[in-house]
Parts: structure tokens; C-alpha cells; sequence
């Protein structure tokens, strides 16, 4: 029996275009120099107020960072209507998860820096929430990197961090996953690069979720 718990942005669905788009108007609302796609891209899985924070220099989040993330989110439906937006998945990963969603011997999880709504919708939207026995959010935890997202979902599973696998496609997965004994594994389609990810601790890296497989068993 193996855990095995996926991140969402950026390694499921492709969502850098929504949140980077209602990121530049929020810093733009507060009055905050435009920022860059690899700025948000960068922040993408920290919860936002650290995110927020992160983009501006600032080595924690303020009171001004907390507000931002409160228009940030009263913004999210109004952009992804506009944009309309429908959190779409990366190639392969529908497959992926009609091959190892019925299977009896894989617990299958998400740890994710989105709000319980955010996962819950993209659960939702592609039908596969049936398949997500365990999950934590920035509703439920810390930020990543610290691991509690990792080790209460193996606590409420009643797995072995040995025995699970954190696949994403941020440092901060490959970080939280070796801080919970987990094995980290990397993704190449998301939004930090091969290299960043083999820094940050990856035990490996998989460039289609095909490849997954050979990890998963």
C-alpha cells in the first residue's frame, strides 16, 4: 500500500494564467508595481499571503499582505468568469488518474497552498474527487515547506511517510516532502524549473505524467 499525494497547481491543472492574471490586479488595486508572470510563477503553492509577501520582498506577511489576500480572493471568481476559465488539466493527467484511481492497493491524496474551495472545485470540474481519499489545504495547515500537510494526511491514512510520494512541480513540494521523510517527486510541466527542482531535494523527476507509473508502481 503506497500514499500518494499530488499537489493541484501547476501539477494537475495549468492554473498560472488565472492566478497570475487576479495576482497583477490585486498589486495593481494597491497601488504596487506590476508584477511579471515569473514573479507569480515563482510563489505558486505558498499560501498567499506569504506569496504576496514573497513578491514584494517582504520576509513574512504583514498586516498589508493579509489584505491583499483578502481582495485577491474576492477577485478569483469575478477573473475566472471573465477569463473563463475552466482549470484545465495537463495532458496525460486524466489518464493518470483512470489507470491508479480504482486501483485497491494506492490511498491517493492532495496537499495544495489552494483554499478547500479552489481543490474542491477543481475536484469537482474533472470528476476525479472520487478518487481523493485524504487532502489539506492553506484552509488546514501551514505553508509549504513545513510538512504538516504531508504527515496529517498520513496520520488520518495511517501510512508511513516512507511509504508515500509527494509528487508537484514547486521547490516548496520537494522541500515539505523531504521534511516529512516522503519521497519527492518532481514534474517538468509545471512551474519551476528541472534544475530548481533537483535542488530543492527532488528523489526524482518525470516529465509526463505517464512516467509517474514507474514510482507509483
Amino acid at each position: 500500500m503506497k500514499l500518494v499525494l499530488f499537489d493541484c497547481d501547476g501539477t494537475l491543472v495549468d492554473s498560472g494564467s488565472l492566478i497570475h492574471e487576479t495576482m497583477r490586479r490585486t498589486f495593481l488595486e494597491y497601488g504596487k508595481p506590476e508584477p511579471a508572470f515569473e514573479d507569480t510563477k515563482a510563489i505558486i503553492g505558498l499560501t498567499l499571503d506569504i506569496a504576496i509577501a514573497r513578491m514584494q520582498g517582504k520576509p513574512h506577511a504583514d498586516g498589508e499582505a493579509v489584505e491583499m489576500m483578502a481582495y485577491y480572493k474576492s477577485l478569483f471568481a469575478t477573473v475566472r468568469t471573465e477569463l473563463d476559465y475552466h482549470d484545465p488539466l495537463f495532458d496525460g493527467i486524466d489518464a493518470l488518474m483512470d489507470t491508479i484511481g480504482p486501483r485497491d492497493d494506492l490511498l491517493i491524496g492532495a496537499v495544495t497552498g489552494k483554499s478547500r474551495r479552489g481543490l474542491n472545485t477543481v475536484l469537482q470540474t474533472h470528476a476525479f474527487g472520487r478518487h481523493f481519499v485524504v487532502s489539506r489545504t492553506a484552509d488546514d495547515c501551514p505553508s509549504k515547506p513545513h510538512p504538516a500537510m504531508v504527515t496529517e494526511c498520513c496520520d488520518e491514512t495511517g501510512m508511513a511517510a516512507s511509504d508515500t510520494l509527494v509528487i508537484g512541480d514547486a521547490i516548496y513540494d520537494m522541500q515539505m516532502a523531504k521534511s516529512a521523510g516522503a519521497t519527492a517527486i518532481g514534474v517538468s510541466w509545471g512551474y519551476a524549473s528541472v534544475d530548481a527542482l533537483n535542488q530543492a531535494g527532488a528523489d526524482a523527476i518525470v516529465h509526463h505524467p505517464s512516467e509517474l507509473m514507474a514510482h507509483i508502481g
